[in-house]
């Protein structure tokens, strides 16, 4: 066949046209992605964990419901920036702060944001040296450990002491700044700790708070949270709470809330503790009785009354 005498500009030319033609993008759907990802099936068993904390699984689903938009974005061939992801969860010991930090870890993961979706967790002691020169190779080694996942700092606070001029966990904190910052798409931190020591933290630092996106308030529990947290304990230990028991436990949650140094779920989880061995103490006694299986397993108001919640006095709740 002759060639053409001309050809007109911007025409495809025969060998083009007898290319295959690539796939166009294909629309589709967040139940898609998510069903791929199953990251809906962590925000799920999130849900069914966690009792309680509704503005806390909110902002987790908001964080997951950009990550799926994005991603449907590339898939169209949008642009879709890596967002800053770096986190500060502020709130009172028991309040599921490293337990969401788990789940986001993974939910990262799956959504492909972060290579691995493990969390390591550490305090101020695994990062700052003790002498000059030991910072940095502490702070990098525990960063070349977390890359690809989650690196949470519980009471972050604790890195920044003016009070110290020969403190070295300023050290740290330029360390971090630099790796949160030019490594976020592999790395996500979470700062931890009591809200009013964080803010003072981050006004002391105003670096740090420039590069956390996302901060999020854990509240403390109410006590009915609390009695519901206390029954799903014991049903994971085979226990459950006898005949007066349950009424007991509530009477002496609404005594330790008002008492210092009350930790939430985790002074849920002493108390339940120390009912056990209480229980234990008395079944050991009945030495000639044949034990049965409600025995073993029941944690009534005698195991609960027996605290010395009970023998303080308690300050009645302001009207």
């Amino acid at each position: 066949m002759p060639s053409p005498l001309y050809s007109i500009p911007g025409a495809p030319t025969a060998e083009a046209a007898a290319a295959p033609v690539a796939d166009a993008p294909v629309a589709r759907t967040v139940n898609e992605v998510l069903a791929e990802s199953q990251a809906g099936l962590v925000m799920d068993e999130l849900d069914a964990a966690l009792v309680g904390l509704a503005p806390v699984k909110t902002r987790v689903r908001e964080i997951a419901a950009l990550l799926v938009i994005d991603k449907l974005r590339v898939n169209l061939g949008l642009r879709a920036e890596t967002p800053s992801l770096h986190m500060s969860f502020t709130g009172n010991p028991g309040t599921g702060k490293t337990t969401v930090a788990l789940r986001m870890a993974e939910i990262l993961h799956r959504l492909g944001y972060v290579r691995k979706g493990h969390l390591v967790a550490v305090t101020r002691d695994d990062l700052v040296g003790q002498y000059i020169g030991h910072t940095a190779p502490k702070t990098r080694e525990v960063l070349k450990k977390a890359m690809g996942g989650v690196l949470f700092i519980d009471e972050a606070y604790y890195l920044f002491r003016p009070e110290n001029e020969r403190d070295y966990g300023q050290e740290a904190i330029e360390i971090l700044l630099q790796v949160m910052e030019n490594q976020r798409d592999d790395l996500v931190v979470i700062l931890a700790g009591y809200k009013d020591r964080m803010e003072t933290f981050f006004q002391s630092n105003p670096g740090m708070r420039s590069r956390v996106a996302h901060h999020v308030d854990f509240p403390d529990y109410p006590a009915d949270d609390l009695l519901l947290i206390a029954e799903r304990m014991l049903e994971r230990q085979d226990y459950h709470f006898g005949a007066g028991g349950r009424e007991a436990f509530r009477e002496y949650l609404a005594r330790r809330i008002q008492q210092p140094q009350f930790a939430n779920a985790r002074s849920v989880r002493n108390a339940l503790d120390r009912a056990r061995l209480r229980q234990a103490r008395r079944l050991f006694e009945e030495r000639d009785r044949e034990l049965s299986r409600d025995d073993l397993t029941t944690i009534d108001a005698r195991d609960i009354r027996a605290s010395r919640v009970f023998q303080s006095p308690t300050t009645p709740p302001a009207a």
